[in-house]
């Protein structure tokens, strides 16, 4: 989190920025002098000073997109269509997992390409994977994100399982299980929607894609506006901002879930979407090394 910090000297008060963050286990400072008075623009100094300390991130970034784009010129349709097929089963079967899936890799990958229900597995795990892979190719072919867009991705992942909540925004308080962060109550959520998709027509030529992507995770999966499916929603919104924007699509392992929870839940009862954006610029970054 960026801070606004004031040191006195005699009678005279000097204002600066100060960030802390943590490199090789040691917790680290950034600070930048911003003078005797306090700007006006303290938030925009704030988001330039952040995006400075982190320049040659988001320059990598930058570059992940170049190298992708050049790389999907040179593959055949047939095979990029291959590699979409492969990353939808990954992406699956690692948000369903999240979820409490007790689908395999395996399992997902045989249902998902030859049709073979695994024995003696959750009909409701398997209903609940076809139909995340049908909402992941509608969301590969959707043109914007609004409310009504995810109303209707959350209606085809739920309704065969639960169509009681499928497609409905939740009139009851809901609770996280092992988080510190409560959600918002049922009268909060129709607002801060609204809010949100106001905020994201607004930002989405603004902010960086990457860094996008992770705040309409965060910010929509803090809303919690449904009784179930929130993270795959979020997760699925994530990778519309990603592809969208032309770069490549990102995959949250089951195996790496300890730091991703961390994450979310450090931001959320923070308040400080910086922590969630970090965290996901890196692992973002590690995913899609090969493109640098």
């Amino acid at each position: 989190m960026v801070v606004v910090r004031e040191r006195k000297r005699g009678k005279q008060t000097y204002f600066y920025l100060e960030h802390s963050f943590r490199e090789n286990g040691k917790v680290k400072k950034k600070t930048l002098y911003l003078g005797t008075k306090l700007p006006a623009n303290i938030e925009e100094r704030k988001k330039h000073f952040l995006r400075d300390l982190y320049k040659r991130e988001y320059e990598q970034l930058d570059r992940i997109k170049t190298n992708f784009a050049k790389e999907q010129k040179s593959i055949p349709k047939s095979l990029r269509e291959k590699e979409t097929a492969t990353f939808a089963i990954k992406f699956t079967y690692d948000t369903q997992r999240i979820e409490g899936s007790t689908l395999t890799l395996r399992d997902t990958a045989n249902l998902l390409e030859k049709g073979i229900t695994p024995a003696e597995k959750p009909l409701r795990d398997v209903k609940e994977a076809e139909a995340h892979e049908k909402v992941f190719y509608k969301m590969l072919k959707s043109k914007a994100l609004s409310l009504s867009t995810v109303l209707g991705w959350h209606r085809t992942l739920l309704k065969q399982t639960k169509p009681d909540i499928a497609g409905k925004i939740r009139k009851h308080q809901v609770a996280i299980a092992g988080s510190k962060f409560l959600p918002p109550s049922p009268v909060e959520v129709d607002p801060m929607l609204h809010e949100f998709f106001a905020w994201y027509k607004e930002n989405k030529g603004k902010i960086h894609p990457v860094e996008l992507a992770a705040l309409v995770h965060l910010k929509f999966v803090t809303i919690h506006p449904f009784g179930d499916g929130n993270g795959r929603m979020s997760r699925l919104m994530m990778n519309f901002a990603l592809d969208v924007s032309k770069f490549p699509m990102m995959n949250i392992p089951y195996t790496n879930r300890n730091s991703y929870y961390n994450a979310l839940e450090r931001a959320q009862v923070n308040k400080d979407d910086e922590i969630f954006v970090r965290w996901f610029i890196k692992r973002y970054l590690q995913e899609h090394n090969r493109y640098l």
